[in-house]
């Protein structure tokens, strides 16, 4: 079975029960829809994301952004593995504790050793809460 027909196997799954990455496990994603090369996936924002303003740290935005562009690209079923060179994110709104977010990830170029990848979070209203690019390297596992 190839790596595309695997995402959309998980279409509808908690992270925590499917996921081979242990981050990912605990940020505990559901794949909404995955194509090669794009994946779309829903977050609840959990009290443990937040700071005691019950606002959502960036890091953790961050996290989620590098964990589902990391996805994104091992969608493309390629050998081997990408890792971030660069992670450039703009935090435009907040997300708030109890918050179910969305995250829509493509890769817009795959090279044979860098892939460049957008990212986009938004509310259920649909507003944009923060939007990423990253530079990816192909490394080999050992």
């Amino acid at each position: 079975m190839g790596t595309i027909e695997q995402f959309k196997q998980m279409i509808g799954q908690e992270a925590k029960n499917v996921s081979p990455s242990p981050y990912g496990r605990w940020l505990n994603g559901t794949l909404l829809e995955a194509e090669e090369g794009k994946l779309r996936m829903s977050y609840l924002i959990r009290e443990e994301f937040a700071n005691p303003a019950g606002i959502t740290h960036g890091g953790v935005l961050a996290g989620i952004i590098d964990e589902v562009m990391g996805m994104t690209t091992f969608s493309l079923g390629r050998d081997g593995f990408y890792v971030a060179a660069n992670l450039n994110v703009d935090f435009l709104r907040p997300a708030m504790v109890g918050d179910k977010i969305t995250i829509q990830s493509e890769v817009i170029r795959a090279g044979k050793t860098i892939a460049h990848v957008e990212c986009r979070i938004s509310s259920k209203e649909g507003k944009l809460l923060a939007k990423a690019t990253s530079n990816l390297i192909m490394t080999v596992i050992k």
